[in-house]
Parts: C-alpha cells; structure tokens; sequence
C-alpha cells in the first residue's frame, strides 16, 4: 500500500512534466500554425511602426504566417511592453522593443510593471539608428570642437530643442554638455518636429535629432549637421564627423530588437532568429533600412543580443549617473 502511494506520488509529478515537455516540443514543431502578434509601443505611422512591417512583411514570407501589428503606444513604452510580458510563452507574442523600453526605462522609472532582463528571451536585434546634432545654419560654428568654444565663449546665447530631460535627445544634450564643460541650456518640447520649426527659424539655436528626421533637414540646407552620435561614421553621412572623435567613446543610438516573453521555447526563438537574420542580411532590406537611416548587420544570435543589451544597460547607468537624472 505505502509503496503504491509513493509510485503514484511519484510518477504523478514527472507524468504531468513529460506531458508538459511533450506538448512544448509539439508546439516548437508545429510553430508557426496561425498569424503572430508584434506589439509595437508607438502609434502607427512612426518610424518604428514602419520598420517593423517592413521587416516583418519579409519574415512572414518565409515561415509562411503573417504578422499582426498591434500597436500599444503610451506610458513611456511602458504600457505595449508590460503586456508582452504577461503574454503567454508560445511564440504568438512578441515585442518590438525600443532601447527606451528595456535599458533606459529602469533608469528613468522608480518602478517599473516588468523586468527588462527577467522577463524576455531576446530573438535578434534589427538595427540602429543615431542622432545627428545640428545647428541653425546661423551659429558661425561647422563642427563639435567648434561649438563647444563658442558656447563657453556666449554663455547664455544657445539652446537645445529636445524631447524633454528624460528622453533621448535630452539625455544627449546633457552628457555633451558634461563632457564638453558647457552650460547649453536644454529647452523641451512635447514634439520633436516642433522643435525643429524653432530651431530652423532660430528661436533655439541647436536641436539633436534621429537620422530619419535631420534627413531631409540637412540636405535641403535647413540645418546645419555638426556630429552625429554612433561610434562611426554612418553610411551615407561619411563626412559627417562623430562626437566620438571629440569625445573617445561616446556612443548614443536608438535601436530596436525582438524580443519575446521569457518561456518562449528555444527551437521557436531559434527559428525566428535564423529567420531575421536572412531578412537583414539581405543587401535590399540593407539599403531599404539605410534609406530611412538606420543601420543593420544581421540579426545576430540569441546570446549576442542578450549581451549588448546588457553592455547597453551599463552604458545608459554610467550617462544617467553622469548627468544626475533621478527616477521618477
């Protein structure tokens, strides 16, 4: 009798794990069976929106299921990215995740309704996009170095339109103003775009913008391009010199990734990562990101990605340690 009871007792527990494992492998086989959702944390219409369905259309064509678009905006990235969080673990869920939402967020953030590292697997990273700094075509200044002597010279004479202290122009802003020893004083806007019509009209002087936006700024004269903030210089933008040459070792881009709810199995991340590695690999999708002014070189692997979402975590804590933001 004691020795049924504790076959049961036994077997009950590792029966129910094998039909769980069975069921996952099942799952991980069959995947994908039905339309996968990406949630996307912006409206639709932004740049992110658009370079998720373009890489998405791609993807689809390969694995033979389409992708859904949901996009969750709000709440700082907090809101579409809480609920991929929660999702379940099967593949059919996943997020396109900003930089914002998984490495500056718990910086900027008291408390935050996920963990970025806790819980998502990440898939593969897509690309990056830097921000060009760029003056009114006024400022007698054509580089950096040059803008950094005016500015201590004419105290009190610039100012920086951004998106507010806490968001990445902001944040760029205040740690070129720590390195470079200047006091450029950082006036928000609740629109970038906004912020660009007053510096082009010369109501601020400088203004620190995603290559997406400068774009069309810089060839049609509006402003004036004077560094650009990834670590090397851009394609299409060779001339453009990177504040990094001033400044050894900066480097500030937005980036986007995917990544999915942590649980996910390992052969379905696997063959998504091997999927978006092809689709950004291809010298089309390659030039088509290009064009829009971000900047790919493959998926990279699970492990990768992982790691330089990590190194981009103590990046970002070393600039918000800098510059004295404290989590609200």
């Amino acid at each position: 009798m004691t020795v049924s009871k504790m076959t049961v007792s036994v077997t009950g527990p590792l029966l129910v794990a094998a039909t769980f494992a069975a069921a996952t492998t099942v799952s991980a086989q069959t995947w994908p069976d039905r339309p996968i959702k990406m949630v996307v944390t912006q409206a639709a219409g932004g740049t992110p929106d658009i370079l998720a369905r373009l890489v998405t259309d791609e993807i689809a064509k390969r694995i033979g299921q389409q992708f859904v678009i949901e996009n969750r905006p709000g709440g700082g990235n907090v809101i579409g990215t809480q609920a991929v969080a929660r999702s379940t673990p099967d593949g059919y869920t996943l997020l396109w995740a900003t930089a914002a939402a998984l490495v500056t967020n718990p910086y900027t953030f008291k408390t935050l309704p996920y963990d970025p590292f806790k819980d998502f697997v990440p898939v593969g990273k897509v690309a990056e996009g830097p921000f060009a700094l760029l003056a009114n075509p006024d400022v007698p200044v054509a580089s950096l170095p040059e803008l950094i002597t005016y500015a201590k010279a004419n105290t009190g004479k610039l100012n920086f339109a951004t998106d507010g202290a806490k968001n990445f122009s902001g944040m760029t802003a205040a740690w070129i103003n720590k390195l470079a020893g200047t006091d450029i004083a950082a006036v928000p806007y609740s629109t970038m775009p906004q912020g660009a019509q007053d510096t082009i009209a010369g109501r601020v002087q400088l203004t620190i913008l995603a290559i997406p936006s400068a774009k069309s700024l810089i060839e049609s004269g509006k402003l004036k391009p004077l560094a650009i903030t990834m670590s090397k210089r851009a394609p299409g933008f060779e001339k453009l010199p990177t504040v990094a040459e001033t400044f050894p070792g900066f480097d500030i881009t937005g980036w986007m990734a995917v990544v999915a709810p942590a649980g996910t199995p390992q052969p379905v991340v696997q063959r998504l990562n091997r999927e978006m590695h092809a689709v950004l690999t291809d010298p089309a999708m390659v030039k088509r990101l290009s064009e829009i002014g971000f900047y790919t070189e493959g998926a990279g692997t699970p492990e990768q990605t992982a790691a330089f979402f990590r190194a981009q975590y103590d990046a970002w804590g070393k600039i918000v340690a800098g510059i004295g933001i404290k989590p609200e």
